[in-house]
C-alpha cells in the first residue's frame, strides 16, 4: 500500500515540474519572428529521356543497331554510359506492341544524366542525326541539393535574429537565446517545366553540320527556400 502511495505522489510531482516548465515558458517575455532566406541554383543534373522505336525508325533500322549507334554516340561525347545511362523498364528492357493484328512496334525507353546544358544540347543534336527524335527532358536536379538547404536555414535564422534586434531596439530591450524553432515546409522549386531555351533540335540535320556549333544554353535555375519560425528570450 505504501509503495502504490510512493509512485503515486512521484507521478504527481513529474506532472507538476512539467507544467511549472511550460508555464514558465509560457510567462516568460519573447518575440517571435519568422526568419526567410532563399537562393537560386544552376542545375546540374539533367536527366533525359530517351524513347528508341523500331518501326518509327528511319529505314526501319532495328531496335539493337539503333542502341548500339546511340551508345557509341555517347562514348564518343566523353560520357559513362555503364553509369549515366539506364533503362526505366527494369522488370523487362523491351515493350511490345502490336498494331493493325500485323505489325508489332518493339520499344525502349532509356534515362541518360548529363551535367551541363551544353552536354545536354549535344546530346539531342547527336541523337537528331541518328534519327532519334522521340526525346525530352524528364527532371533536373542538383547533386549538392542538401547542403545548399542547410544553408538556407543557416542564412534564415541569421536574418531572424536581426530582425528580433531590429524590432527591439527602440524598446530598449536585447534579445536572449531561441527558445522556440520550427521549420516551415521547405521550398524546392523546379522551373524548368521540362523546357529548354535557346535551343531548337528540329532541322538540325539541314544545316552545315561542319560549321555547327551547339548555342550556349541555360537551364532556369532551381530556388531553394527556408522558412524558420523562432521565439527568442526578451531581457
Amino acid at each position: 500500500m505504501f509503495r502504490i502511495f510512493l509512485i503515486s505522489m512521484l507521478s504527481l510531482a513529474v506532472i507538476s515540474i512539467s507544467l511549472a516548465q511550460t508555464k514558465n515558458f509560457i510567462d516568460q517575455p519573447y518575440i517571435e519572428v519568422v526568419g526567410y532566406a532563399d537562393t537560386l541554383v544552376t542545375p546540374n543534373l539533367i536527366y533525359i529521356k530517351i524513347i528508341i522505336d523500331e518501326k518509327a525508325s528511319r529505314d526501319k533500322i532495328s531496335l539493337e543497331e539503333q542502341e548500339y549507334k546511340m551508345i557509341s554516340t555517347f562514348k564518343n561525347l566523353g560520357l559513362n554510359t555503364e553509369v549515366d545511362l539506364t533503362t526505366s523498364d527494369m522488370l523487362s528492357n523491351y515493350k511490345f506492341y502490336f498494331l493493325k493484328k500485323k505489325d508489332i512496334i518493339k520499344t525502349k525507353e532509356y534515362i541518360l544524366t548529363v551535367t551541363s546544358a551544353e552536354t545536354a544540347s549535344r546530346v539531342f543534336m547527336q541523337l537528331e542525326d541518328l534519327g532519334i527524335s522521340n526525346t525530352s527532358i524528364h527532371k533536373v536536379d542538383h547533386a549538392d541539393l542538401e547542403n545548399i538547404k542547410n544553408l538556407c536555414r543557416t542564412k534564415a535564422i541569421q536574418n531572424s535574429f536581426k530582425k528580433a534586434v531590429a524590432m527591439t531596439k527602440p524598446l530598449a530591450q536585447t534579445v536572449g537565446n531561441a527558445i522556440y524553432i520550427a521549420e516551415s515546409d521547405n521550398h524546392f522549386e523546379n522551373q524548368i517545366n521540362s523546357q529548354l531555351t535557346g535551343i531548337q533540335v528540329d532541322g538540325y540535320s539541314s544545316r552545315e553540320k561542319a560549321k555547327y556549333e551547339p548555342p550556349k544554353i541555360e537551364f532556369e535555375k532551381i530556388k531553394v527556400s527556408s522558412i524558420l519560425n523562432v521565439k527568442y528570450v526578451l531581457k
